[in-house]
This record gives C-alpha cells, structure tokens and sequence, in this order.
C-alpha cells in the first residue's frame, strides 16, 4: 500500500481483472445469512505463489489460522497486523470450515 492510499482505495485496486474469489458465497442457515465473510478471500496467482489471501493483501489465511492456532487472539492478530480487520479474521476461519467440509469415500 502506498502512502496516502485509503484502505477503501486498496479494496479497489485489489478487485482487478487478475485478482480472483477464492469461493463464492454458498447457501447458509438462516440465523447466518448475510453474515458471511468469505468474499474477503482473494488468489491471485502473482502474489504469494496463488495461496488464499485475505482481501488481495499480502497476509495468507493460513498465516492466520496459524496464528488462531498457536493461541493468538483477535485483538492481538489485529494489532500486529493493523491493515487487517475483524471480518477477515471471521473469513480466514470461515475458509477453513469449508476446506475440511467434503464428502469422505469408504472403499470397501
């Protein structure tokens, strides 16, 4: 980010025609629906090797699942890094529970 770039301005410069979403936003339950923060997921196979990005910055989701991990909370992920916010936290985490949510084959 340059000097003197709002983060709305980096938002912007971020939904170019190379970057890509990661996922789609699916169906949820209705107690969630509206609330789903997974459109902060980015690739872009320019920056960080293609890995999911939070919000085309260069801070991948598992740096923050590592984080959430090693018992890291929130507030102290937001503030070691200040160009994050709360819902990309919400939508490292979102993108985590659907990676693990796929049908499992048994062979017999």
């Amino acid at each position: 980010m340059t000097p003197g770039m709002r983060r709305s301005s980096l938002n912007d410069a971020c939904s170019g025609s190379k970057m890509l979403c990661l996922l789609e936003p699916r169906e949820v339950t209705p107690r969630r629906r509206g609330m789903s923060e997974i459109h902060r997921i980015t690739a872009d196979p320019g920056q960080c090797g293609g890995r999911p990005c939070l919000r085309g910055l260069r801070i991948r989701v598992k740096d923050v699942l590592d984080l959430l991990a090693a018992g890291a909370s929130r507030e102290e992920i937001l503030e070691d890094y200040p160009l994050l916010e709360v819902g990309d936290i919400t939508a490292a985490l979102e993108y985590a529970a659907r990676q693990s949510d796929h049908p499992v084959l048994h062979l017999a």
